[in-house]
């Protein structure tokens, strides 16, 4: 999994009763993004387990400050989607997630293993199902199992969309679908989608851009849903899910504290929970969960501290966005000179 030193306008006067500072920064942020390159940040802040703060800098074009509304490409920060999807399906008894996913779909490069009758939806959530990140990366570019499921860990996109078409095999819908009526609806994540649409305006989404900062990736306009990657989204929509996740760790349901349980092996050095990485330990008896997204022109992170209810949501459109990552941290959660060096 990548570690932290890798891995509508603001709505104060609409329906929603929680209001919003965007306090002032005590470091310079504008001169962060300068020097590292990176055209745009947008962060959220999470207090007692509600969005508090939000805060948009940089620049989207050249000359036109970023809006709060802009929406972002977050790569893997697609996959806590999906794993706070599949366990609310799991707290319903609609998915079992001991259950070997052939029973609803199996890849058909895997379809005469063996090992693709034992593998779970616990195996994939907590990246122990065997398989590579990519197919791609083999050298014959077909899904293989490297090791047993359950036995040792491996991060894997190629679990994740496993687990997307076992999903929408059951269900008989696509998982943009799914995600809409489970989680974007019901939290009012109304500028998030796994696909683009026409009603996304291009002029609001941060495009990518390289180490220099001034030229630009390519648009990926994905038509087809990856439950391992490219989710769009702005960060009060984020922010919103991420008040979600808080909460379902708050109550004493099985299903969420597995969530916040280690699920692969000890002997790992990453701690993963269900769909999550985990940092045990810190100071107080307190801990954190965190994912971050990486590709070409992107780089974004979101880290909990469930037991202070707090949360910071970081999303950049630079290869070099992680650089930012340190200095925020330490500034906005009361763990993070701790958090920075359980990471590194």
């Amino acid at each position: 999994m990548y570690r932290i030193k890798e891995s509508y306008l603001l709505l104060f006067f609409l329906t929603f009763s929680t209001v919003f500072y965007a306090q002032e920064s005590k470091i310079n942020i504008n001169n962060l993004l300068q020097e590292n390159k990176v055209p745009a940040l947008g962060i959220a802040k999470l207090k007692n387990g509600k969005l508090t703060q939000l805060k948009m800098y940089g620049e989207l074009y050249k000359g036109e400050p970023a809006s709060i509304d802009a929406i972002f490409n977050v790569a893997s920060l697609t996959k806590p989607i999906v794993a706070m999807l599949t366990l609310k399906l799991a707290k319903n008894g609609d998915w079992n997630l001991d259950e070997p996913v052939n029973k609803y779909w199996t890849d058909p490069d895997v379809r005469n293993d063996s090992l693709s009758h034992i593998l779970t939806t616990r195996h994939i959530l907590t990246h122990q199902s065997g398989f590579p990140n990519w197919r791609w990366e083999n050298e014959n570019k077909k899904l293989k199992f490297k090791f047993v499921p359950g036995t040792a860990f491996q991060y894997s996109g190629e679990g994740f969309e496993y687990l997307q078409k076992a999903l929408e095999s059951k269900f008989e819908k696509p998982l943009n679908k799914l995600a809409d009526s489970l989680i974007f609806q019901p939290l009012g994540m109304k500028n998030s989608n796994l696909v683009w649409t026409d009603a996304i305006e291009e002029d609001r989404f941060a495009r990518w851009h390289d180490s220099n900062g001034l030229n630009s990736y390519n648009t990926l306009k994905n038509t087809t849903s990856s439950a391992a990657d490219n989710l769009l989204t702005t960060v009060y929509d984020y922010g919103k899910f991420a008040e979600y996740v808080l909460e379902k760790v708050s109550g004493k349901d099985l299903v969420y504290q597995d969530m916040v349980t280690q699920g692969n092996g000890p002997e790992n050095k990453t701690v993963i929970g269900l769909g999550w990485e985990l940092l045990p330990e810190l100071k107080n008896d307190e801990y954190a969960i965190l994912h971050t997204g990486s590709d070409i022109g992107v780089q974004t992170i979101i880290i909990l501290l469930p037991e202070t209810g707090e949360g910071l949501i970081l999303f950049t459109n630079s290869d070099n966005g992680n650089k930012l990552y340190f200095d925020l941290i330490r500034e906005n959660l009361s763990l993070g000179e701790e958090i920075i060096n359980s990471a590194q």
